[in-house]
């Protein structure tokens, strides 16, 4: 006998009705990220974006693209999906600024196991927000119902960024020598990355989230939470002022994967460990996880976010254009020539 689908697509399990409340719930965030350059406005096939090209000379388009890792499993827990969308943008952007780029506009993405709407705008409210801080424009997405796939209460989340910068003015690290200065930026805290240790180190569930610890002065919840911190209207700002001649995004694999990607074959930095700055969650985390602190510089930001080399004349004037731009920021080292590397003393 052959089966009957009348509405065999929610038979399935996708919501189509879902997806249309999510869309129109969601307008309203995606407005505020409107900046010159948007053409249209969501729900279309593609985002449109007009380029700028008569501001630049030489304009170099450079895209950017990640997700926010297991620290999802913190916004599940927490039930709150408010934030997370700033860590996703903030790990793109933060990545096309680092090349000297101003990012343009910024796609998001989103499988879930159910659409439930009012999540929906709560994670896309973030990602706007995070617009708003890096002055992009949200101009599409997807989300994307995955029934059987995965839960119905999970979802993840990716982003995709496209930013643009005058190619003479690129940091591609090619001016970095010998005697040049090393600028730290302050973190927010753990960021986007190393949450499947530290879920492992703190045995992370409802009860151990919420544990209050007064070297935090909130619950472990509230501090792994945090939001990653967005650089790139200070980092902009810094290089109309000062010449960067290379700057690194303290992500996955901390300081020695990633202070060496800015280096080139004979240049070594050489980072001073008490001048850089340290959160008390990472004390936290090495303390209850006996974990090395080699471990830790190649895990964790460690309290530092970007790391940055300019002129040693400049390192100043570079300290003090990130201190007006609202950032904590100080000479933590300096380049060397040598072997390849980073230093930690």
């Amino acid at each position: 006998m052959q089966k009957s689908f009348s509405d065999s697509y929610a038979a399935a399990g996708v919501d189509v009705t879902a997806g249309y409340k999510s869309v129109e719930l969601i307008k309203s965030h995606v407005k505020k990220t409107e900046i010159p350059g948007v053409i249209g406005g969501i729900g279309g096939f593609g985002g449109m974006f007009e380029l700028p090209l008569n501001e630049y000379k030489n304009p170099v388009l450079v895209s950017g693209t990640d997700g926010v890792g297991t620290k999802l499993k913190l916004a599940f827990l927490m039930d709150k999906h408010d934030t997370i969308g700033i860590d996703c943008v903030a790990m793109c952007v933060n990545d096309v600024a680092c090349s000297g780029a101003k990012p343009l506009f910024f796609l998001d993405y989103i499988a879930c196991g159910k659409n439930f709407p009012e999540k929906i705008e709560q994670i896309v409210k973030g990602v706007a927000e995070g617009c708003v801080m890096s002055g992009c424009a949200l101009v599409g997405g997807e989300t994307a119902e995955h029934p059987g796939l995965m839960p119905e209460e999970d979802y993840d989340l990716a982003g995709f960024t496209v930013g643009i910068g005058e190619k003479d003015r690129l940091v591609s690290g090619e001016n970095l020598k010998e005697g040049d200065a090393l600028i730290a930026i302050a973190s927010s805290g753990v960021h986007s990355n190393g949450f499947s240790l530290v879920r492992k180190v703190f045995d992370v569930n409802e009860k151990t989230i919420a544990v209050h610890y007064d070297e935090l002065g909130k619950t472990l919840g509230e501090e792994l939470l945090t939001p990653t911190r967005i650089y790139v209207k200070p980092l902009l700002t810094l290089m109309d002022g000062v010449r960067v001649n290379a700057i690194s995004h303290i992500t996955g694999g901390g300081f020695y994967e990633n202070v060496p990607r800015m280096l080139g074959d004979n240049t070594e930095a050489v980072i001073e460990k008490d001048k850089c700055f340290k959160k008390p969650i990472f004390n936290l985390i090495q303390k209850t996880g006996g974990i090395s602190e080699h471990d830790m510089y190649n895990t964790f930001n460690m309290g530092t976010g970007i790391i940055l080399a300019v002129d040693g004349d400049k390192a100043d004037e570079a300290v003090r254009i990130l201190d007006s731009a609202g950032e904590k920021a100080a000479v933590v080292g300096e380049i060397r020539n040598g072997e390849k590397g980073v230093k930690l003393v």
